[in-house]
């Protein structure tokens, strides 16, 4: 996309990548699985670097980290490593303080799972080109399709609920730089923050929801590498010669 038609602002990014993804069974951690020729962890950065309004990528690594090393990604001009915290929200904390002095309060600041690497330049584009999700912070989500069963604790079905005004969280989720560190900042563990809009709504923000594609998949189970491996693969056919 030219220069000269990009709308909103410049911003930053940030990737923690500092979990082992326990979840995923596998013998080292999932955002380092190959899917496609490449690393999980560099398609996800790959997709944040197509887009030329984000001046840096700031990736929180685990301190013990040598794999790391390893990847074309140390050498990128746009991409700086820092050590990342035992938990995600330590970890996204770590790279927003590594922007002091870069970021200006105001600026928006996107964060983006390590193991999302289908992440569609459509789908960030609309998210920087909407001035309302640049001011009020805003997140890439999917509504729930599926009819959806609370349990009762021991396996049987408890009532269906309604999915009427249910989204499926995704990433990026977009915030100003300065209210998100102050609100990682006043984080405490056990405090529930999953993800940064759950940080934000906790310091009374309202963060705006942005349509996305369904296929904008995280990988948490061995099973979702099939399908990432797919999507990417038809990316890369789609795309011009």
């Amino acid at each position: 996309m030219p220069a000269t038609e990009l709308r909103g602002p410049a911003c930053w990014a940030v990737v923690p990548a500092a979990g082992a993804g326990a979840r995923m069974g596998a013998d080292i951690p999932k955002q380092y699985l190959t899917v496609a020729g490449r690393s999980i962890l560099e398609h996800s950065v790959a997709a944040l670097l197509g887009e030329p309004r984000i001046r840096r990528v700031v990736v929180a690594v685990a301190p013990d980290d040598r794999r790391w090393q390893a990847l074309d990604l140390l050498r990128a001009p746009r991409v700086t490593a820092v050590p990342g915290g035992a938990e995600r929200w330590e970890s996204v904390r770590a790279g927003l303080r590594a922007l002091r002095g870069r970021a200006a309060d105001a600026d928006p600041v996107l964060v983006h799972d390590a193991a999302r690497p289908c992440l569609h330049p459509g789908d960030l584009r609309r998210l920087l080109d909407d001035p309302r999700a640049v001011r009020d912070g805003a997140l890439l989500a999917v509504r729930v399709r599926d009819t959806l069963k609370r349990g009762d604790g021991n396996g049987r079905v408890a009532g269906t609920v309604d999915r009427s005004d249910l989204w499926q969280a995704q990433t990026p989720q977009m915030f100003p730089w300065g209210a998100l560190l102050d609100a990682l900042e006043s984080a405490a563990p056990g405090e529930g923050i999953t993800d940064e809009a759950s940080a934000m709504e906790a310091a009374g923000w309202h963060p705006r929801l942005i349509p996305a594609r369904a296929d904008n998949l995280k990988v948490t189970l061995a099973e979702d590498l099939a399908m990432v491996d797919a999507i990417l693969a038809r990316r890369q056919l789609e795309q011009p010669e």
